[in-house]
């Protein structure tokens, strides 16, 4: 799977998602885009969207977004609170279809 990973989560969690070809968005030269111009940019070329922005399902339709996106939910966004949740993301990126959201982690 395709999956495009936020600018706020560590570039070295892609390493994680062992058989997913990760990009960030960093690395796509997408920094620093709003998410309605990412979701855009974005489309045709990911199969999913892994975030730690739980505003993104506020502020965007995701009925409309082409591919499935993953929100974690974690204490932080270091690679230390987000290990723990590499089995559940990998788990979620291998059902998630397209216009779907996944949350994955604590519950708030």
């Amino acid at each position: 799977m395709r999956v495009l990973l936020d600018e706020c989560l560590p570039k070295r969690l892609k390493h994680l998602l062992i058989g997913h070809k990760v990009q960030t968005v960093p690395e796509a030269g997408w920094a620093g885009k709003k998410n309605g111009e990412l979701i855009r940019l974005a489309t045709g070329k990911f199969d999913a969207f892994i975030t730690i922005d739980s505003n993104l399902i506020y502020q965007q339709n995701l009925s409309d977004v082409p591919f499935g996106v993953v929100v974690l939910s974690a204490r932080s966004n270091r690679l230390a609170d987000l290990e723990t949740l590499v089995p559940a993301i990998l788990e979620a990126l291998d059902g998630l279809r397209p216009k779907e959201l996944i949350r994955v982690g604590r519950s708030t």
